[in-house]
């Protein structure tokens, strides 16, 4: 595996602006995801790193050494997509050996059935490896789909959103299996995605983007606990965080404009009146969606709670979060 930089990456297509002036390094064994809305710049980076395309300025560098001119086959990078990138008239088992019979490669057969071999049991696919790719589900095509890069042993893994097309049940149980894949095979991963469960759950390390501009890289937590704008705080947690204007409590900070609050961050028992206009029985928790001076939000409380529409609590905040009239943080 190997560290990839990149260096004041710079994009444009006709008028609009891709990727501006993104500096981040994904450290070698690391889980680093991109995350933002469409058009954020997440696949853009993926083939700046890739050599897909190449930028207006800037450097992109693997283990040290500078690509940014190098062919995708000269960096030595495997990327997965969205949609299945199988051959539907081969086994599985012929699929996963396809791209080690690449006359680059030139893999002895002995070594691609071991490769084969072990990516399938890693995958858990090892009853299917004499299937057809059309025999599969969806789920299996994605796995195979994964399979075909990670025989390859490259320097970093890119994917570009490869679960987004499987159903919930499939995603959370591929999620799982990615996650414990990488941490086996101790590999470097840049993952693009728009979910932000995805990168809460399997990142070491999250870049948010917006409109080609990395605005904030760090770990989930430090991104969710210390956002550096409403833009940022708003790309993780569920359900999302209240954003509210920053005097409906007492006490903001100079120069307050909004309060962000977690819905965890809301203590019930004391402060401003509020109405509960809904409430969510969820098994472990209960949401409640309440009516403050106009403005709603949505906090958390006991799973046993016999709070009902109409009922009116008292709120205070904990741990607030205050922004300015751009939307930056306050500290």
């Amino acid at each position: 595996m190997a560290e990839v930089r990149l260096q004041n990456i710079s994009r444009r297509y006709g008028d609009q602006v891709a990727l501006q002036d993104v500096t981040m390094t994904v450290p070698d064994g690391a889980f680093v995801v991109l995350l933002g809305p469409t058009g954020a710049g997440k696949t853009t980076t993926l083939r700046m790193v890739s050599g897909l395309d190449q930028p207006d300025a800037g450097q992109v560098f693997i283990n040290g050494q500078d690509v940014s001119r190098f062919t995708p086959a000269q960096r030595n990078v495997a990327m997965v997509f969205q949609q299945y990138s199988l051959y539907p008239h081969l086994s599985v088992r012929q699929n996963l050996a396809f791209p080690l019979k690449s006359p680059m490669l030139r893999t002895p057969e002995d070594e691609i059935a071991r490769k084969v071999a072990e990516v399938a049991e890693l995958l858990q696919i090892s009853h299917k490896l004499d299937n057809k790719a059309t025999e599969l589900s969806g789920g299996e095509m994605q796995r195979v789909s994964i399979g075909r890069a990670l025989v390859r042993d490259p320097q970093i893994y890119l994917m570009d959103e490869p679960l987004s097309s499987l159903d919930a049940k499939l995603r959370s149980d591929l999620r799982i299996a990615l996650k414990r894949i990488q941490m086996t095979l101790g590999a470097t991963m840049l993952y693009v995605t728009h979910d932000q469960i995805e990168a809460m759950t399997m990142a070491t390390h999250v870049g948010v983007l917006d409109q080609g501009k990395l605005v904030q890289f760090a770990s989930p937590r430090e991104i969710y606990e210390n956002p550096v704008s409403i833009y940022t705080a708003s790309r993780l947690g569920s359900p999302k965080i209240n954003i509210l204007p920053a005097d409906i409590f007492p006490a903001a900070p100079a120069g307050a404009d909004r309060i962000g609050l977690r819905p965890e961050h809301i203590h019930i028992g004391e402060g401003a009146a509020a109405q509960v206009k809904r409430v969510e029985y969820l098994g472990d928790q209960t949401r409640l969606h309440l009516s403050l001076n106009g403005h709603d939000l949505i906090t958390l409380t006991d799973p046993h709670s016999t709070l009902a529409k109409g009922d009116v609590l008292h709120i205070s905040p904990r741990s607030p979060l205050y922004f300015d009239a751009n939307g930056d943080r306050i500290s």
